[in-house]
């Protein structure tokens, strides 16, 4: 049987970083993927790699763009890892599934969620369930039929990151 691995010894898996990375998707020039949103570019970097924001007239090739996401992943892991703490255990599908959440989200706002007190009790279901309470943007219910224009993808990639949580079952 698996058993769960504390969270200082977890990385990203390479199915993780491609998952996110499909998600994401590759853009070349800036993007604003929900109305009122930051730009993005890449794979759904929203700074450079000095760290400014986005600006309209930015450019990135598909090599830059894989390192740029891989820092930006590699920054989104550190605050995962610092906020869980040392004794929190997790299977490296769920470790995947809070990364990407923390790249679409920040991963302050999984910091701030449940999710951290509850992987800690090891309530690991509902740990991965609470995935699907973000599910506003701007102050707009994505899974509400009515905001599915202005949300996307949304609604469907936050119940492919909470199922694959659940079962380590990629889409």
């Amino acid at each position: 049987m698996k058993e769960r691995i504390v969270v200082t010894m977890l990385a990203l898996t390479a199915a993780g970083f491609s998952y996110t990375a499909l998600q994401e998707g590759y853009s070349s020039a800036p993007i604003t993927p929900v109305p009122g949103d930051k730009l993005t570019i890449g794979l759904g970097s929203t700074t450079r790699d000095d760290g400014t924001s986005v600006q309209a007239g930015d450019r990135i090739t598909p090599p830059q763009a894989i390192r740029r996401a891989v820092r930006d992943l590699a920054v989104k892991e550190d605050s995962l890892r610092r906020c869980f703490g040392e004794q929190a255990r997790l299977y490296p599908h769920e470790w995947d599934a809070y990364v990407d959440l923390s790249y679409n989200v920040g991963a302050p706002a999984v910091c701030r969620s449940s999710i951290v007190r509850k992987v800690q009790a090891g309530q690991y279901e509902a740990a991965c369930r609470t995935i699907l309470d973000f599910k506003k943007v701007q102050g707009r219910d994505c899974f509400a039929p009515e905001n599915a224009k202005f949300c996307g993808g949304i609604p469907i990639r936050r119940r492919e990151m909470a199922h694959q949580c659940l079962t380590g079952e990629r889409p």
